[in-house]
């Protein structure tokens, strides 16, 4: 079953004094959610993920193309009760409380005063919200604690499909961790969670499926194995106690590309993706050495794009004349 489904999603701008020029935020996005899966929107700045979210929330509206939430159009209100939102920079009323603002939500989905009190206290214990925080002013709460908050009122409403616009900004390690546990934990409830990031760890740690965007286009789309920018390039080995004439034979037989000594007794190898490093790893350990550590190489999602935009030139890309115009 489809929780989202994109068409040749487009939106251009009008850009220049002369309105004879746009910009394409958006460009032709066709894309697939399924129901119950974690799905990360991934992209640099400028990439076209927040564009996305806003039409779908509808928000601001397509120059061309269509999308559906549940097989419905995106303004439909049926749709609309069974969605939570947290944008990229939610801006809430601050002079209320996170207690008050969870209320005046909740009575905006039509709770009863005793189920918004009950949902009210139950979310902001999951996003972290404890004590006397409940009852401050939320002028008075950092980016990290605006976020929480944020989290809990897309919430209130036990929403089927979650819509997260860079969920983690603004948190401390904590707040990162804690989040991830609560995406997990709606998963785990059969509730689809559509989110963007910046920052492949997220993605590595909790989704499904990943899109990568770039300059307003799709890229790929596809678990993050599958994609192939993304493969295993190597291997990186930490073991110790690893003697001299050990690291010399694993060198003969061309099991490691380099050896780099991290302190008197550990050694960071790196070994090719055609060696199986079980294998190396064994055979070191014959010789007297004792695993560490053992992780994949591959691209970060920073290099991936840093490589994608400048393929595609994306500084002067995405401008186009306006009907009638010229470029």
């Amino acid at each position: 079953m489809v929780a989202i489904a994109t068409d040749g999603l487009t939106k251009q701008y009008v850009v220049g004094f002369s309105g004879r020029r746009r910009h394409t935020a958006l460009d032709s996005l066709t894309l697939r959610v399924a129901r119950g899966e974690v799905f990360g929107f991934l992209g640099p700045n400028g990439a076209g993920k927040t564009t996305t979210f806003k039409l779908l929330m509808q928000l601001i509206y397509p120059t061309s193309g269509s999308a559906e939430i549940f097989g419905r159009p995106v303004g439909d209100v049926s749709v609309r009760r069974r969605i939570g939102y947290l944008p990229e920079q939610p801006y809430f009323y601050d002079h209320l409380t996170p207690e008050d603002l969870l209320d005046y939500f909740g009575g905006l989905f039509g709770l009863d005063a005793a189920e918004r009190y009950r949902r009210a206290g139950a979310l902001l214990d999951e996003v972290g919200i404890t004590g006397a925080d409940r009852r401050r002013q939320l002028r008075t709460f950092s980016k990290g604690m605006l976020q929480r908050v944020g989290m809990a009122q897309a919430l209130i409403n036990k929403p089927d499909l979650v819509f997260f616009d860079e969920p983690m900004a603004g948190l401390d390690p904590l707040g990162r961790r804690e989040i991830r546990h609560l995406i997990l934990n709606l998963r785990d409830r059969g509730c689809t969670v559509f989110f963007s990031s910046h920052v492949l760890a997220d993605a590595e740690a909790l989704c499904s499926r990943v899109a990568l965007l770039s300059c307003g286009r799709l890229v790929t789309a596809g678990t993050l194995s599958e994609i192939l920018a993304f493969k295993v390039k190597g291997w990186e080995l930490v073991v110790r106690g690893l003697t001299h004439a050990a690291l010399e034979h694993a060198r003969s037989l061309g099991r490691i590309l380099s050896a780099t000594p991290i302190d008197s007794e550990r050694y960071a190898l790196e070994l090719p993706p055609g060696k199986a490093p079980d294998a190396v790893l064994a055979d070191l350990v014959q010789h007297g050495a004792s695993l560490v550590s053992l992780n994949p190489l591959r691209d970060t999602l920073e290099d991936y794009f840093v490589r994608q935009v400048g393929q595609d030139g994306c500084a002067g890309a995405g401008l186009a004349p306006a009907a009638g115009g010229e470029a």
